[in-house]
C-alpha cells in the first residue's frame, strides 16, 4: 500500500530498493519486525552506509525512503512514532547538481557518432537527438509510442507521460523529428501507432525490430557507448542529456520558465540544479595559484 501511494514508477523502484537495503543491513526478515525498529537502529544503519562509502545524496535518499515508510505506518496506527524523523541527514549542495553535462562540441560529436547505414545506428541517432534536444527522462524516452510523434499547429511535437503520470506535449527541434522519422521509416513500424517507438534491434542474422519497448537502462547504455566512442570514458549517463539540454537552452536565450516546462520540473529550483552555465573549468581559482 505504501509503495502504491507513490505515483512515479521510478520512485517506487528506488524506495523499494532503499528499504530492502535497510532490511538486509539490519537483518529484518518479517514485516512485524518493523514495529521494533527504534532510533538507534536507524543511526546504526546510517553509520554503516557511511562506513561503506555511500555518497551523502544516497544516504539522504535512503533515509527519506525509510522515513516515508514509517510515516505511512504511523498514519495507519501500526507504530506510535517515526524513528527516522529526528535523524540528522547529510547536507548536500542544493544550488548545484552533480550530473555531468556535455559541452556543445561534445554534444555535437555525440549526435553524429552513431552510423547512418544500420537500423540500430538510425535508432540510436534518434534517441540521442530526443535526449539532447527535447530533454525527457530515460524512462520517458523508452516509453514513447509511435503515435507520440505528431504535428501540432504545424510543428512536430512529442507527447510524453511524465514522472508522476502527467501528460505532457512539447514542440520539438526539427532535427529530432527528422531523425525519428528516418528511424521509423527504416524500421517499418510507422503504421503501428499504438506500438513502441524505440524498439530492440535483432542483428544476429538480419536487422529487425522486436515489438516491445526498450528497457530504460538501455538508454543509459546507448549514451555511454557513444560517449566512449568520442573519448569520454566515464561520468556520463542518460541524465547528462537533460543537464546539457537545460544548459544549452538557457545559454541560447530560452526563458527559465520555458525550460522548466520542457524538462517537466514542478519547481524552477530543480531546473537550476542542471544549469551548468556557471561552470567554467578554465576560470577555476586553482589555475591562478601559480608558484
Amino acid at each position: 500500500m505504501w509503495l502504491e501511494s507513490q505515483q512515479s514508477p521510478q520512485t517506487r523502484r528506488a524506495y523499494r530498493s532503499d528499504v530492502l537495503h535497510f532490511m538486509q543491513t539490519m537483518h529484518i526478515n518479517e514485516t512485524s519486525e518493523f514495529r521494533k525498529v527504534d532510533r538507534m537502529a536507524v543511526v546504526a544503519w546510517k553509520r554503516r552506509m557511511e562506513e561503506d562509502g555511500a555518497k551523502p545524496r544516497s544516504v539522504r535518499r535512503r533515509l527519506s525512503a525509510l522515513s516515508s515508510l514509517f510515516s505511512h505506518l504511523v498514519d495507519r496506527h501500526v507504530i506510535p512514532s517515526n524513528p527516522v524523523r529526528e535523524i540528522r541527514r547529510p547536507r548536500v549542495n542544493r544550488t548545484q547538481g552533480t550530473t555531468a553535462a556535455f559541452s556543445a562540441e561534445q554534444a555535437r560529436k555525440l549526435l553524429d557518432a552513431p552510423p547512418t547505414d544500420t537500423l540500430q545506428g538510425l535508432r540510436d541517432r534518434a534517441i540521442l537527438s530526443v535526449g539532447l534536444q527535447v530533454s525527457p527522462r530515460r524512462s520517458e524516452i523508452a516509453g514513447l509510442k509511435v503515435k507520440d510523434l505528431y504535428v501540432n499547429a504545424g510543428y512536430p511535437s512529442l507527447h510524453f507521460i511524465r514522472k508522476g503520470g502527467e501528460d505532457h506535449s512539447l514542440a520539438i527541434h526539427p532535427q529530432a523529428a527528422k531523425r525519428i522519422r528516418a528511424y521509423v521509416e527504416a524500421a517499418g513500424h510507422g503504421a503501428d501507432r499504438e506500438g513502441p517507438l524505440f524498439r530492440p534491434v535483432r542483428t544476429s542474422w538480419r536487422a529487425e525490430t522486436l515489438r516491445r519497448h526498450l528497457d530504460a537502462d538501455m538508454i543509459d547504455r546507448i549514451v555511454r557507448k557513444y560517449a566512449q566512442r568520442i573519448g569520454l570514458l566515464e561520468g556520463f549517463s542518460a541524465h547528462s542529456m537533460r543537464a546539457t539540454f537545460i544548459t544549452r537552452a538557457l545559454d541560447n536565450g530560452a526563458s527559465l520558465e520555458e525550460v522548466q516546462k520542457a524538462a517537466g520540473h514542478a519547481d524552477a529550483s530543480t531546473t537550476k540544479l542542471y544549469d551548468r552555465r556557471g561552470h567554467n573549468p578554465e576560470k577555476s581559482a586553482s589555475f591562478f595559484a601559480t608558484y
